[in-house]
């Protein structure tokens, strides 16, 4: 499958055109990313702190995905003073986020407090909870095959566990790539996500017993010198400030940042307004008319069969009738000229109309065959040998009438009719 991500850039003052490129400072970058199993409006916040030097990047946790179909649509942000941000698809509210909470990747305000990086974890710091009882013997009947661990025969099965539900569904708002090819790239599946009804209950599917370990194996205690996990101390954050509203810094610029791997992009009418009705006159007025022509002209497309394919059908049929036996004669020559028109568009029609003739006239020769024509006549001189025997004057008169009558033979067709001079003894 090939992939776009075409993206929006505020550029802040600082950007020049100079060098201009994908670490370009900026300070929102709004747009689709549709690449492999990615397919999201994406949302970046980029902040920097009032104890910080750089600008991190705060990515939009659970996007909404864009839609998947070859027609016009306008996707919207809309930030609000009270620090909500609202992401509209075709002017339908699809997502809306607090951009200083948690639905950011990393948030913007940092813990109070973080790990202590130099705290480093004591040599003797003893962990297990359990272990085994120095002082317990093998018994003299064990059983060598005995299991490590057991059911647990005790265990009870939650009422709030959910049998018939999954541990993982298909994310309900992913959808199948517009340029998906499922004979190239294989049924379309959308990904899974953890089954939030199973986050609510105990557990989902079939319900099983948890596992114990067997007492009778290499009995355990607890361990006098448990100390718990270990964990590095907490120290106050050097990095952490408060912030009670979101405060974007000015812009100098858009920009556009297009990564594809597909033809066919376009992309127009770009706008950015402080008043949010604007915004929704300018989708009714100058999107709308466009998608819904383009919705029109899809039906009219859709209920029209499509040209390729009657022509991929007529040359299907077309190899079918080469195979006829009685075509053998001109199955290469048939065969040849439909290879010519699948790579060569141009002469397809000719070859569809030249076909059905070559195989017309064919059927035509062997059902009717042609007129034959006579055969020619053959004239064979015979010279005839001279008698060698005693003639009599009756053999005189013979050989005057064998001179004047000659001695050709005439044959005509079948019936062939030989005139030759009798010898009367």
């Amino acid at each position: 499958m090939e992939g776009i991500r075409v993206y929006l850039k505020f550029f802040l003052l600082q950007w020049t055109p100079v060098n201009f490129g994908n670490e370009s400072p900026y300070s929102i970058m709004f747009g689709l990313d549709r690449c492999g199993t990615t397919n999201k409006v994406h949302v970046i916040y980029k902040h920097k702190g009032p104890k910080s030097d750089k600008h991190i990047e705060h990515h939009l946790k659970y996007p909404p995905s864009p839609v998947a179909d070859k027609l016009s649509h306008v996707y919207t942000a809309v930030i609000y003073l009270n620090n909500t941000l609202k992401i509209l698809v075709d002017g339908k509210e699809e997502k809306s986020v607090d951009l200083l909470s948690s639905d950011f990747q990393p948030a913007v305000i940092p813990p109070k407090t973080i790990p202590n990086p130099d705290d480093k974890k004591p040599e003797d710091w003893d962990e297990p909870a359990k272990i085994p009882d120095p002082e317990a013997t093998k018994p003299e009947d064990w059983d060598e095959d005995a299991p490590l661990e057991i059911e647990d025969a005790e265990a009870v099965k939650p009422d709030d566990w959910l049998d018939n539900e999954p541990d993982e569904v298909d994310d309900p708002e992913a959808s199948k790539p517009a340029d998906w090819d499922d004979e190239e790239d294989g049924e379309w599946e959308p990904p899974k996500i953890s089954n939030p009804k199973c986050e609510e209950a105990s557990g989902c599917g079939e319900w099983k017993r948890p596992m114990k370990r067997n007492p009778d194996y290499n009995p355990m205690i607890d361990n006098p010198a448990y100390k718990g996990i270990w964990a590095p101390k907490q120290i106050p954050n050097p990095e952490y400030f408060e912030l009670d509203t979101q405060d974007l810094e000015p812009i100098s610029a858009i920009g556009i940042e297009i990564w594809t791997m597909q033809d066919g992009i376009l992309f127009d009418n770009i706008l950015v307004a402080t008043d949010e009705a604007v915004a929704a006159e300018y989708r009714e007025t100058k999107w709308k008319p466009k998608y819904e022509a383009e919705k029109e002209k899809q039906k009219i497309e859709e209920a029209t069969p499509s040209p390729d394919g009657i022509q991929a059908k007529m040359f299907e049929y077309l190899r079918k009738v080469a195979d006829i036996p009685a075509l053998a004669s001109q199955k290469e020559k048939i065969l040849d000229l439909l290879e010519k028109a699948e790579k060569f568009p141009t002469i397809s029609l000719s070859a569809i109309a030249v076909i059905p003739l070559v195989v017309v006239v064919t059927l035509f020769k062997i059902l009717f065959g042609g007129k034959k024509s006579p055969p020619k006549k053959t004239k064979v001189t015979v010279e005839k040998s001279k008698k060698e025997d005693i003639s009599s004057p009756d053999d005189s008169k013979d050989k005057a009438e064998d001179d004047a009558g000659g001695n050709e033979i005439e044959k005509e067709g079948e019936g062939a009719r030989q005139r030759r001079t009798r010898r009367e003894l």
